[in-house]
């Protein structure tokens, strides 16, 4: 029996019969986090962390979707953490998940260099300076480099992936010479870029990208994933990627 907590709710996930518990006034899971877990790819005894888990929706969604033999998690957020650990009790994947309350700055007092074979990261967006930030708000946190900023992770990510490891990373398209710039200043080689469109006739308000640590240059541009066919109507391709 799993107790929940003040405004906490479980959300059916859609694939093997995966729930999830979150938290309305805190912070829910988006469409971001649903594509990543689409986009990332792993091979059969993977070992793959997540960075900035949240919830551990993206871990939950791909241990049903992937071959992968362990996934590991952390979130500098308590409240979050413990949800996520709730959840994966609640699906009875605790000897394929574990979730840990960890700082990305902090990660190698737990695991070693060249650890895994592929990270995934939903992280903040924002830069600190923009917008108004209550640090104390679980959602201010998840959401602004408060903690972490994109060159943490992908400084640490670079470290924690073997040679040839993958990284695979959600953001905002005006981010994006950013994060090529951090990526290939620490040996991750992008090599495949989608953008995603909510409606066709709109400008991208998402990217994913795909990097390969150690990698030759040469990047791929996926045709655009455009969200809504019309307002409040998947597209084909969301909908296959929503619902199992």
């Amino acid at each position: 029996m799993i107790n929940l907590k003040e405004d906490e709710r479980i959300d059916d996930l859609h694939r093997n019969n995966y729930v999830i518990i979150q938290n309305s006034k805190k912070f829910c899971f988006g469409i971001d986090a649903v594509l990543l877990s689409d986009f990332a790819k792993t091979k059969k005894g993977d070992r793959v962390l997540d960075i900035g888990t949240g919830t551990g929706i993206i871990p939950i969604l791909m241990e049903a979707k992937t071959k992968a033999s362990k996934f590991y998690a952390i979130d500098i957020q308590e409240e979050s953490v413990d949800m996520a650990r709730r959840s994966v009790v609640l699906n009875g994947l605790e000897e394929k998940i574990e979730i840990i309350n960890l700082d990305i700055n902090n990660v190698f007092n737990k695991f070693p260099q060249n650890y895994f074979d592929v990270v995934t990261s939903n992280p903040p967006y924002m830069n600190i300076g923009t917008g108004f930030v209550n640090e104390y708000d679980a959602k201010a946190i998840a959401r602004h480099e408060i903690f972490c900023n994109l060159e943490d992770i992908v400084r640490n990510t670079s470290k924690l992936l073997k040679s040839r490891g993958k990284f695979y990373m959600v953001h905002r398209p005006n981010r994006l010479s950013d994060i090529i710039y951090e990526l290939k200043k620490y040996k991750l080689e992008p090599k495949t870029i989608r953008f995603v469109q909510p409606f066709k006739d709109k400008e991208p308000n998402m990217v994913l990208i795909e990097s390969l640590k150690d990698g030759k240059s040469g990047v791929k541009v996926l045709p655009n994933l455009i969200v809504y066919e019309s307002r409040n109507k998947y597209t084909e391709e969301i909908n296959k990627i929503y619902y199992e």
